[in-house]
């Protein structure tokens, strides 16, 4: 069995000015990957300087929004970090909310599901003719590409096209994932392992089988709550108390408190959303309800948590980079631990 790879996000604030020495640290820690989301800043610019300032280190985005941009555009921005990179770039793509799509973006929201296989398909019809120069000849239910003059190609990489991966909740989109994309990032409200084992895995499981292939790679995200001593993890749960509460808001992102009996919590936290009582979200997660859905501990305690909860069920793990870099040695101790931890097998076709 494979052992586990290591993932860090870099945080949602951090733009181009602090990202490239954030990333060199969490590649001196001894992470395989980092995490570039779309929050605030352009995640192809921050993805593009990160990858400047490391030298070993995969960068992934997780996640770009596909539905505001073409296809074309999301490839060539792909192409362009995947070359300059020497393969190190992979393109974490999804659908995000409609009120987020619509409400933010003014863009069109129709059939996330299909849209979004429909969009990967077209990136690898893309891809595929930056590569080979042949002719673009690409139609679905969302998309058509039928032009793409020499003048316009970018050219062959010499290696193979970004990895595509995305990420989801419900387990239409899980199943079309298993089916198309060749990772899976999972949402932090669809971790925890009761979750992975009872809705997300055999949703993967569902896609991959129609078309005869293995289960994609599997990137745990559950917002992991470690330091140094016992008070400094207790010092972490208001930060992720916040954080929980904002996504749990979101009826889309429920189905882990309903899987735990809390679906009341989901509901109150929806209405507060409503209200835009933001402020107030945190208060109805309860440190019992944080303990149910959060892995925590200190760093010498937490490989023996992970293990626990997720040996055998995800090929990834992320973790967050310590805030004190005084803590560095102890982490990469822990990394060390973390990464004998035995993964799930990965997809090999």
């Amino acid at each position: 069995m494979s052992t586990m790879e290591l993932v860090t996000s870099a945080p949602a604030t951090m733009g181009p000015g602090e990202i490239g020495p954030w990333a060199a640290r969490a590649e001196r820690l001894g992470f395989d990957v980092i995490h570039i989301s779309e929050t605030i800043h352009d995640p192809f610019t921050v993805a593009a300087l990160a990858l400047q300032s490391t030298e070993r280190v995969t960068v992934r985005t997780s996640m770009v929004l596909a539905f505001p941009r073409s296809p074309m555009i999301t490839a060539y921005a792909a192409w362009d970090l995947a070359k300059y990179s020497g393969g190190r770039f992979q393109l974490g793509i999804a659908s995000q909310v409609r009120g987020n799509i619509v409400g933010r973006f003014s863009a069109q929201w129709s059939e996330p599901v299909a849209r979004l296989a429909d969009y990967i398909r077209a990136l690898r019809a893309i891809f595929a003719c930056f590569q080979s120069g042949a002719k673009l000849d690409y139609t679905g239910p969302h998309y058509r590409f039928e032009r793409l003059q020499p003048y316009f190609n970018p050219g062959p990489l010499d290696h193979p096209a970004p990895q595509i991966w995305t990420g989801a909740v419900n387990a239409r989109m899980c199943a079309m994932a298993g089916e198309l994309a060749d990772g899976f990032v999972c949402h932090p409200t669809n971790s925890h392992p009761v979750v992975l084992r009872s809705r997300t895995l055999p949703a993967l499981a569902e896609g991959a089988a129609r078309i005869g292939r293995g289960q994609p790679a599997v990137v745990a995200n559950p917002h992991v709550m470690t330091a140094a001593t016992r008070d400094a993890v207790d010092a972490l749960r208001e930060q992720r108390r916040s954080e929980l509460a904002f996504l749990y808001s979101t009826p889309a992102y429920r189905r882990q408190l309903e899987d735990f009996g809390l679906s009341g919590v989901g509901a109150a936290l929806s209405a507060m959303a409503h209200r835009s009582e933001w402020d107030d979200l945190p208060t109805v997660l309860t440190d019992e309800v944080m303990n149910q859905l959060v892995p925590q501990g200190t760093y010498d305690e937490i490989p023996e948590v992970l293990s626990r909860w997720y040996s055998g069920l995800c090929t990834g793990i992320n973790l967050p980079v310590p805030a004190d870099e005084t803590d560095d040695d102890s982490f990469r101790a822990l990394l060390g631990a973390c990464r004998q931890i035995p993964a799930a097998e990965r997809n090999s076709s």
